[in-house]
C-alpha cells in the first residue's frame, strides 16, 4: 500500500539475548572470588565447610587456608546492555564433583580457566576439558596476593596453549580484572563467528 508505513516498531518486551559462561579450574584457584566479584547480583554459591572427611582425599598443598568449598556451582549475572546478559557459571574445583561440569557446560558458549601459578597442575585438567568439547576458553592467571611471577607467556608454555588463546593476568578479587578477562572471551567469541 502506497503511503502506509509497514516498519514495525520494536518489541520492548522481548528477553534478552543469553550468554552462558564457564567460570572453571582447579580446586582454590579463584573461581567463586570471580564470580562474586564480577556479578551484578548477589551470587548464588553451593559452598560448604571442608570437613575431616575430605582429608586425604583434598589436596589443600598450598592454600592451606581454605575453609569451604563450591559443591555445585556459583551463580552470577552481568547485563552487557539491555539485550545482552551474560550468565556466569563458577564450576566445582574437586576432582571428585567434576561429573558436574558435563551438565553445567550444556550450552555455554565459552569459558575462562583460571589458574593458579602456585599449583598449575590444579588447571590441566580444565584445559583438556574444553579442548576437548571444542569450547572457546581464556585463561585468567590468578595473581594471589597481587603478585604476578611469571608473564603470561612462561605460563601458556607451560600449559602448552596455543597462540589463538589469550592469557591473561588477573585478581579475582577485583571487579575490573574479572571484567578485562570477560571481555577478551567475548572477543574471541566474536572473532570465531
Amino acid at each position: 500500500m502506497a503511503g502506509s508505513d509497514t516498519t514495525a516498531a520494536p518489541d520492548t518486551t522481548a528477553a534478552p539475548d543469553t550468554v552462558k559462561i564457564l567460570i572453571a579450574g582447579g580446586f582454590g584457584v579463584g573461581k567463586t572470588t570471580m564470580v562474586g566479584s564480577v556479578s551484578e547480583i548477589a551470587p548464588l554459591r553451593t559452598e560448604e565447610p571442608l570437613t575431616v572427611a575430605g582429608l586425604g582425599v583434598d589436596d589443600l598443598a598450598g592454600i592451606e587456608e581454605k575453609r569451604a568449598t563450591t559443591v555445585a556451582l556459583d551463580f552470577g549475572r552481568i547485563s552487557i546492555s539491555d539485550d545482552l546478559v551474560l550468565y556466569l557459571f563458577g564450576t566445582p574445583g574437586q576432582q571428585r564433583f567434576w561429573f558436574m561440569w558435563n551438565d553445567l557446560a550444556v550450552g555455554a558458549l565459552g569459558a575462562v580457566v583460571l589458574i593458579d601459578v602456585r599449583r598449575p597442575e590444579a588447571s590441566f585438567a580444565a584445559v583438556d576439558f574444553f579442548e576437548r568439547r571444542g569450547i572457546p576458553f581464556v585463561v585468567g592467571v590468578n595473581g594471589f596476593h597481587g603478585q604476578h611471577p611469571y608473564p603470561p607467556q612462561d605460563v601458556r608454555d607451560a600449559l602448552a596453549l596455543p597462540e589463538h588463546v589469550p592469557v591473561l593476568l588477573c585478581d579475582a578479587r577485583e571487579r575490573e580484572s574479572c571484567r578485562d578477562v570477560l571481555i577478551a572471551l567475548i572477543d574471541r567469541l566474536i572473532a570465531a563467528v
